[in-house]
């Protein structure tokens, strides 16, 4: 692994040189170097000619009053040669950004939008018009006819109140009228608890004959994803004969694990993609996180809910989920590529003037979209560097290394200035204070 990359700071390292070099050439001072440079690492200096550990030469610097004026690391470079250097910038905007979170997730059906259907009387199966899973059904379609013996009693019953009704309705009496009026209601209401349609009961006023075989209809429009009845089977009330399951919409559940949990609400937008539909994202938003955490994968269920009018969203399909997370607006931010990391300390290099390159720590937050949002350090509308930062980093640390260098060199002049002035100032006094003893005897 070093000797692979080795080769790339050996050239890094030439690149800086002949910038540094050619900077120097044109600035076209000339005379004793302020001090020595390793070609490795600009903070390693020495006041003579030496050698590193790699036998290469230390670099001379030389006093250069032509350097960018304004903190230590700022770089100035050639106009021509930031076009050579192919430096882009980028401009530090106030945006809307979120945390995203990636995981897997897994399309299943909405919950709210499943029906079981079931007989709430005995019988036998008589024609099964939707026999077939997978078929679309819609609210009110027949799914079977059912002869029920019970069922052909209560509407038996149901014609004999509406005769006596009719019969009692001339009775001079008011009680008696109501009698009738009730066991006609009650009797009704009867066939409407068996879940017999709206329709078929009409009908049956009408005609005033009893149909031997009623029918079970569609709670709603879905999709019928189980059945459990066929022709001339003996249904009872605990059988389940279908399951339907609207997906107009579906859920999609999510793991998220623990450090991601507290960025996660309730309304979070977020996008998938599944492997059916290259290319195309589906949007949808967190409905509900699950209050507890599962034990062997350490994560939180998130349950979406996403529209799939178009039916595109299969459930059993596995997704991949990006969960967009703590969205938050207005946030400032600049392209993530602009930051240069060093250990602990983060900076960009902002433009201040054509090839003025100044070093400017900062703090960052969140990351998103390929973008990193500043916290401190930076102002709205700044200019930063989005590429070939690892020269300019290069020249702005040997710009800070010669200016910490000519900082000592001054300190230790003063220093020196100020002991000979401390060595000379007794001596002045000495001579004073003879003057002044020379004067008194005379």
């Amino acid at each position: 692994m070093v000797l692979h990359t080795l080769p790339i700071i050996v050239l890094l390292v030439l690149i800086t040189a002949s910038i540094d070099t050619s900077w120097s050439a044109e600035s076209g001072h000339k005379g004793k170097p302020l001090f020595y440079r390793n070609p490795m690492n600009p903070a390693i200096t020495s006041p003579v000619p030496a050698k590193d550990e790699m036998g290469m030469d230390y670099i001379p610097v030389y006093p250069d009053k032509d350097r960018a004026a304004g903190p230590a690391g700022t770089v100035k470079i050639d106009p021509v040669m930031v076009q050579k250097m192919g430096v882009r910038t980028g401009m530090a905007m106030e945006r809307n950004m979120s945390r995203l979170i990636t995981t897997p997730a897994r399309v299943a059906f909405n919950e709210e939008s499943l029906a079981m259907v079931h007989s709430k009387f005995n019988g036998w199966a008589e024609q099964v018009m939707i026999n077939k899973t997978g078929e679309h059904v819609n609210k009110g379609q027949t799914l079977l006819t059912i002869y029920s013996p019970e069922l052909v009693s209560t509407q038996e019953e149901y014609l004999l109140a509406l005769a006596n009704a009719r019969v009692l309705a001339k009775s001079s009496l008011k009680e008696i009228r109501e009698d009738a009026k009730r066991l006609v209601r009650a009797t009704r209401k009867r066939l409407t608890y068996f879940d017999i349609p709206e329709k078929v009961i009409r009908q049956l006023e009408k005609s005033g004959e009893v149909k031997r075989d009623l029918p079970i209809d569609s709670p709603f429009t879905g999709t019928v994803i189980d059945i459990g009845v066929e022709a001339g089977h003996f249904i009872t009330p605990k059988q389940r004969l279908y399951r339907i399951a609207d997906l107009s919409t579906v859920w999609v559940y999510a793991e998220v694990y623990e450090p991601d949990l507290p960025w996660v609400h309730n309304g979070d937008m977020a996008m998938i993609e599944v492997a059916s539909q290259p290319g195309r994202k589906f949007s949808g938003t967190i409905d509900y996180i699950y209050p507890y955490e599962e034990g062997k994968t350490r994560t939180v269920k998130v349950r979406l809910v996403f529209d799939n009018k178009d039916g595109r969203l299969k459930p059993g399909m596995f997704a991949d989920i990006t969960i967009h997370a703590g969205k938050r607006d207005k946030v400032l931010a600049i392209p993530s590529e602009a930051i240069v990391r060093s250990g602990a300390r983060e900076q960009v290099f902002v433009v201040t003037g054509p090839g003025t390159f100044e070093p400017r720590e900062v703090v960052t937050g969140i990351e998103a979209d390929g973008y990193t949002e500043i916290i401190k350090g930076l102002k709205q509308h700044a200019v930063v560097v989005t590429s070939a930062q690892f020269l300019i980093d290069s020249e702005s640390k040997l710009n800070e290394a010669t200016a910490k260098m000519l900082e000592a060199n001054k300190t230790t002049k003063n220093n020196d200035m100020s002991k000979m002035n401390m060595k000379t100032e007794p001596a002045e006094q000495k001579m004073d204070m003879s003057g002044m003893d020379m004067g008194g005897k005379k």
